[in-house]
């Protein structure tokens, strides 16, 4: 099963955890950033999560913001997903 990845940079040491750990479980793993802690905007990343999963490149998405308001919020407005 694919599952697709993605944060801002104060969600990306949790992001990269996530990875690690659903990998050594034998999931397929996409990951759509960021690629570091360096500042960012979340909604990049939290729809480019969410069109992986409406064009079913990825069964589910994980996103991480710094609170998960936002990031969800960004997810929310790909029709097909709900965060």
């Amino acid at each position: 099963m694919t599952i697709v990845l993605a944060s801002d940079h104060a969600g990306y040491e949790y992001k990269e955890a996530v990875k690690s750990f659903l990998s050594e479980k034998g999931y397929d793993i996409l990951d759509v950033g960021t690629n570091s802690k360096e500042s960012t905007d979340y909604p990049i990343y939290g729809k480019a999560a969410a069109e992986k999963v409406a064009r079913g490149e990825a069964k589910y998405g994980i996103i991480i913001c710094s609170s998960g308001e936002g990031i969800m919020i960004a997810a929310n407005k790909v029709k097909g997903v709900r965060a």
